[in-house]
């Protein structure tokens, strides 16, 4: 993908010189003239900032290039100057695709830079930005009860602790099988997160997710920071659960932050609620960070695997191995089997909210999206609720809901979430998550929810400078900097729900 991005007069954007379009930075007016790669280009039709206006004619049935690469396919004839969106242009996706291994470019070595964030260093060895209790539980049953816990015990103990965080969920009784698994183990990866200084884990009792086995899939747990009991079994849950965080506390508030090489950052890479904006700003812009993550021997984690659909031949060529290659594609044509075993199209994205933004298809959002991986190596394949293992760019399996990836990412390992959004959402997860505004207009509108504006490397500031920036923030909010999300309280999780229920 060519980033020789051009920036006419202000007015439009073109990402690739192989494109067919260019981005509205401002609302177009039909008769204007615009200036092109010094060709004049008459707008035909009034133009929303942030949708597309064709730069050059393209034919009925002929594919349409944003980045370099198709974004749909011309359903009439599109002259230069007209507005390019879903009235004109088809997406080309059907199903699953055969794809072809390309041995790999010799890799980049880590820097071995010398950055640092101020940690928390887990017995294990990993490493944490936070030092906070959670409160988690197997089933839905005692999703309040955990809720109160923790809410008693944020009052009870502030100040000793970075929080008392309780992250309830209505799962964990009437699963079977996989879908049982599933929530299984990302309620265990979530109890050994290193962000966790304490892990209070309430169990029902009678409930499919038995804690005991839940406790057995989980050997890395530290069980001198774990806490568990089934409320079936006490007299009074809310007097035990917060006896149990009291004993948590007093273990975790000794614990000191230190100097901990970015190499040892695990980076989530998310986007929602996205615009015309989001592919030509955000998402290019942290995968600058997921670059520069990666080659200091750090692990940016990509997923969102419905929004890689039409992109996929992008991130597949940087596979480091045959092997890797495999593992991508296998999760890839899964996910796209598990829309066709539903009996549903494969593109049935973008959401309203996207087109309503300027993104036509599915296509364009995915080549959008994969940006947020930079262009680093693609290194390891994880699937739904594993945890990171090599260092360097993995990708993870999950679907594109922000909740339900967001979760999967903090449970694969993340410590820090890099969110990218051209809509705006007050979202939060529990690992700390910068949300970052892909247009200054919601940065300004919205500074309760955005901790960044990538608008302003359509306002003069240089990629690279902005990048730089931004590393900045991330190193400031892995040493313990309270994102927007936190100071808000927005703390949540979600499960993805794959099976039938009893």
């Amino acid at each position: 993908m060519t980033q020789s991005t051009t920036n006419t007069g202000e007015s439009i954007h073109v990402v690739d010189s192989r494109d067919h379009v260019a981005t509205a930075l401002r609302d177009l007016v039909c008769g204007e003239t615009l200036t092109v790669a010094g060709a004049t280009l008459i707008v035909g039709v009034d133009i929303p900032k942030g949708h597309k206006i064709a730069t050059r004619a393209v034919r009925s049935g002929e594919d349409v290039l944003k980045y370099g690469w198709p974004i749909g396919r011309a359903t009439i004839d599109i002259a230069a100057g007209d507005h390019v969106h879903v009235h004109n242009v088809a997406t080309r996706l059907e199903g699953v695709e055969g794809y072809a291994f390309s041995p790999p470019r010799p890799a980049t070595a880590a820097t071995g830079a010398t950055a640092t964030f101020q940690g928390f260093r887990r017995r294990n060895g990993r490493a944490g930005t936070r030092n906070e209790i959670w409160v988690l539980c197997t089933v839905g049953c005692v999703a309040n009860t955990a809720r109160r816990i923790a809410e008693k015990a944020q009052q009870r103990f502030a100040g000793r602790v970075d929080g008392v965080h309780a992250f309830p969920h209505p799962f964990g009784c009437s699963q079977l099988g996989d879908d049982l698994a599933h929530t299984r183990k990302l309620i265990a990866a979530l109890a050994s997160h290193p962000n966790a200084g304490g892990v209070l884990l309430l169990g029902l009792g009678c409930e499919n997710n038995q804690l005991k086995a839940l406790l057995e899939s989980a050997p890395d747990i530290d069980r001198e920071r774990l806490r568990s009991f089934t409320t079936q079994m006490v007299e009074d849950e809310l007097e035990d659960g917060l006896a149990a965080v009291e004993a948590l506390v007093e273990i975790a508030e000794r614990d000191q932050r230190e100097p901990i090489p970015i190499s040892e950052l695990v980076v989530g890479l998310k986007c929602g609620g996205s615009d015309g904006f989001s592919g030509v700003t955000a998402n290019p812009l942290v995968g600058r960070i997921a670059d520069k993550v990666a080659e200091a021997g750090g692990t940016p984690v990509l997923t969102e695997i419905p929004e890689i659909f039409g992109a996929e031949n992008v991130l597949l060529q940087r596979a480091a191995s045959r092997e890797v290659f495999d593992a991508a594609v296998t999760v890839i044509d899964d996910f796209k089997r598990y829309f066709i075993d539903a009996n549903q199209p494969i593109y049935e994205n973008p959401s309203p909210g996207n087109i309503a933004g300027g993104i036509t298809s599915l296509e364009e959002k995915s080549l959008g999206a994969v940006q947020k991986g930079g262009r680093t190596p693609l290194v390891g394949v994880l699937r739904y609720g594993e945890k990171v293992g090599p260092h360097g760019l993995t990708l993870l399996e999950a679907p594109g809901n922000d909740a339900v990836s967001s979760t999967a990412l903090t449970a694969a390992g993340a410590t820090v979430i890099l969110f990218t959004t051209g809509r705006g959402t007050p979202l939060g997860f529990p690992a700390p998550t910068l949300k970052i505004a892909s247009n200054s207009g919601l940065a300004q509108r919205k500074p309760g929810w955005i901790d960044f504006d990538a608008g302003q490397v359509l306002a003069g500031v240089s990629m690279d400078t902005a990048a730089d920036r931004l590393m900045e923030l991330v190193i400031e909010t892995a040493s313990g900097k309270a994102t927007k999300a936190e100071l808000n309280g927005e703390r949540e999780i979600a499960i993805w729900k794959s099976g039938v229920t009893l």
